[in-house]
């Protein structure tokens, strides 16, 4: 039986991660060729190995934001593969819902921009050093939001604003590149992975599954990243969804029926 990504080259960021790890699986597994990048060297080198190292996966390890990692990414799938037809975004930092008053005001700044440049600039970045092959092949960009992209509560102020931010770059870059290029998202809720916090904040990376999280879920499940990463292939897909751009599936356990506890608001300032 022929995979739902045969034929394609793919390019996925964040490819370590717990998302990531698995969405590079499920697409290797659909008959993709597949550059995973990642900042981390030693992570991606276990998910290769972890992978038997096969000939349909290379590696590239560096910063997701950056403009010269992003061209060598491009640059690393046409000497392995050719023109990229798939681009896949699962990079993201955390704030790991610091309140607002909380943060200092002369760590405000570097914070937001260390929080947008990785959750919404790396995105840009990449997705510029693509263009010329998606076009080319009339790709598809698979983008990462979440929860906390349409509802308060699932992060800090300065998490929540960058996710909002990627579904606008979802909707205005499938406005602007259709018919060549389609782009859409998936959301996630609650995943079993580390959060990378804000270096700037001096946060360190902590499990995203807090204890009785299970319980405040709709669905009273957590996925797995295996179990979400068919979305991704249905999104990756030339045929799939071909009528489909400017979306984003939300795949939260239910939380938008519900919602979050509400926080303490005003009372502690």
């Amino acid at each position: 039986m022929t995979g739902r990504l045969e034929g394609e080259i793919a390019l996925v960021t964040g490819a370590a991660g717990g998302l990531g790890s698995a969405v590079v699986r499920r697409y290797l597994a659909e008959g993709a060729k597949v550059v995973a990048a990642d900042l981390r060297p030693g992570p991606l080198k276990e998910l290769a190995e972890a992978l038997g190292s096969p000939a349909e996966l290379v590696t590239v390890a560096g910063d997701a934001s950056d403009w010269e990692t992003s061209k060598e990414m491009v640059e690393a799938a046409h000497r392995a593969f050719g023109q990229i037809s798939v681009y896949t975004s699962c990079v993201g930092v955390y704030d790991h819902n610091v309140q607002f008053s909380e943060i200092a005001g002369d760590q405000l700044g570097a914070a937001l921009l260390e929080c947008w440049r990785i959750n919404v600039g790396s995105v840009l970045v990449n997705l510029r050093a693509v263009l010329d092959d998606l076009a080319a092949t009339r790709g598809r960009a698979v983008l990462t939001g979440s929860y906390a992209a349409h509802a308060p509560g699932g992060g800090g102020v300065l998490y929540t604003s960058s996710k909002h931010a990627l579904l606008g770059v979802v909707k205005q870059l499938a406005h602007e590149l259709a018919p060549k290029v389609r782009v859409n998202a998936v959301s996630p809720g609650v995943l079993p992975t580390v959060m990378t916090g804000l270096g700037t904040l001096g946060q360190g990376a902590k499990d995203a599954v807090l204890p009785g999280t299970e319980q405040a879920l709709p669905l009273r499940q957590i996925p797995t990243g295996d179990e979400l990463a068919g979305l991704y292939v249905t999104l990756a897909s030339a045929s799939d969804t071909a009528a489909v751009t400017g979306t984003v599936l939300v795949a939260d356990s239910g939380l938008l029926t519900r919602g979050l506890g509400s926080p303490s608001g005003g009372d502690e300032l």
